[in-house]
């Protein structure tokens, strides 16, 4: 397979992960006092939303470059 048709499928692939999920989270864990044996923390949870828009660039750059790979055979 060519380049371009590797990255368009990776590009597909990452446009559909991106509508279906709609973004990802991660946890973050904080010391607040660490005092010798007394040791307070907290979790913090961040999300980090996924735009539909760059979801759908994604999925026509992908499909674009899928032609392309496949039609200069």
């Amino acid at each position: 397979m060519k380049p371009a048709t590797i990255i368009g499928i990776v590009l597909i692939l990452l446009g559909i992960i991106g509508f279906a999920t709609g973004g990802f989270s991660f946890t973050h864990q904080h010391k607040d006092v660490d005092a010798g044996p007394i040791q307070i923390s907290h979790e913090k949870k961040e999300t980090v939303p996924i735009s539909p828009i760059l979801s759908t660039i994604a999925l026509v750059a992908g499909a674009g470059l899928v032609t392309v790979g496949v039609r200069s055979r």
